[in-house]
């Protein structure tokens, strides 16, 4: 029995030595995986330096935004509050309007026999002033180059005795003859 100690000592000097060849395998691999994620830890903080630069850029332009945007509101509030203003003004313009178009309307109405009146001597007097016109255009047109007209009175009218504003041309049609 006592050979037995010998060949457990050389079986477990074996054994050791599996796990130590076991062992050296599993860390060299688990070394091979840290590489690889060193390599993309590497990879990963270049990209997230470059995010965290264009997030920088993109929080100073919100930003900058931001503060061109609260300053068109504010202009653009007074401008509200121009445009308001405006409205009130055109309610009052409105409002006093329709007072003036109601008092014109009673008016109207309380004095249409007198409108009417006017009415018909505003026509009157524009067809007096329209006999008038062709009265004068008629007097102007007539041509008394060639004739002697004599009236009633034996006064004679001819171009170089008739002074055309004084010349009644009723009088002068109203019976008279050509010689």
């Amino acid at each position: 029995m006592e050979w037995i100690l010998p060949i457990a000592g050389i079986i477990a000097a074996i054994a050791f030595l599996i796990l130590c060849i076991g062992i050296v395998i599993v860390l060299l691999s688990v070394k091979k995986n840290l590489d690889h994620v060193a390599k993309t830890l590497d990879g990963v903080e270049g990209q997230i330096q470059g995010i965290t630069r264009e997030s920088t850029d993109l929080l100073h332009k919100t930003n900058r935004l931001a503060e061109d945007v609260q300053d068109k509101s504010a202009r653009l509030n007074t401008v509200v509050d121009a445009v308001q203003g405006i409205g009130g003004t055109v309610n009052n313009l409105n409002s006093h309007v329709d007072r003036v178009t109601t008092s014109i309307t009673q008016n109207i109405a309380n004095n249409k026999d007198q409108i009417a009146q006017v009415v018909q001597w505003s026509n009157v007097a524009m067809e007096v002033a329209d006999k008038w016109k062709m009265r004068k255009e008629r007097r102007n047109a007539y041509d008394f180059s060639n004739q002697v007209v004599v009236n009633q009175d034996k006064e004679v009218f001819n171009k170089d005795t008739a002074n055309y504003n004084d010349v009644d041309e009723d009088r002068i049609n109203a019976g008279l003859h050509n010689k």
